[in-house]
């Protein structure tokens, strides 16, 4: 079977973890450094990661998260947060980041610049919101596929209370927590691990025109 079909097929959204297994910090780096990579539009990438290791802190998490325990008994526990805004200052900043990236002089993609914030400009603050809360969810796919190539298990999760994250977690006012991604490693007495993975066909899926 091709590995990224293989990878694909064994992860699965991990119900119990194995609370005494503990990433390494050679691959945590890696997972890291495939989130850091992760595209964005326009590259602005509007996230920022929380990694939420206090133990204290993540037994907090667990009502806020209707009582998954995945949050607690991971090895890490990752937070992918939404900015609450993009405007003219995200713009600027990034355009001296690609400048300093590449050895330009901004001046020069200063029309690219411009033309980002003219295309947000146009948004109201609710799109800005939920433009920037999509790309979590494109940081999301690379995660799970990232701990799947490295055997690595992850749970994608929406169920928990922001407002809440927000509180404990002391998130800044610029960021909101959109999904939670709790990763380790299986408990051998998971059940859900050996249950056939239930998708549609590509007929039914895919359609030519």
């Amino acid at each position: 079977m091709n590995k990224i079909i293989d990878d694909l097929n064994w992860r699965y959204a991990t119900k119990k973890f194995d609370a005494t297994k503990k990433i390494n910090d050679a691959d945590f780096e890696i997972i890291k450094e495939s989130l850091r990579l992760v595209p964005s539009s326009y590259g602005l990438q509007p996230l920022k990661f929380i990694i939420v290791n206090d133990i204290d802190l993540r037994n907090q998490l667990i009502p806020a998260s209707y009582g998954q325990t995945q949050v607690k008994d991971a090895s890490h526990l990752i937070v992918i947060c939404a900015a609450n805004k993009m405007g003219d200052s995200e713009v600027d900043e990034h355009i001296e980041n690609i400048a300093t990236t590449r050895d330009q002089d901004a001046e020069n993609i200063k029309g690219y610049g411009d033309f980002m914030k003219s295309t947000i400009a146009r948004m109201t603050a609710p799109q800005k919101s939920a433009w920037n809360s999509k790309q979590a969810y494109i940081a999301l796919g690379q995660l799970l596929h990232t701990c799947a190539t490295m055997r690595i298990d992850a749970t994608p999760m929406e169920g928990f209370d922001p407002a809440s994250f927000s509180q404990i977690l002391q998130i800044s006012d610029n960021y909101s927590p959109v999904l939670l991604c709790p990763i380790g490693y299986r408990d051998q007495e998971d059940e859900t691990q050996h249950f056939k993975k239930v998708r549609k066909s590509q007929e039914h899926i895919f359609e030519k025109k």
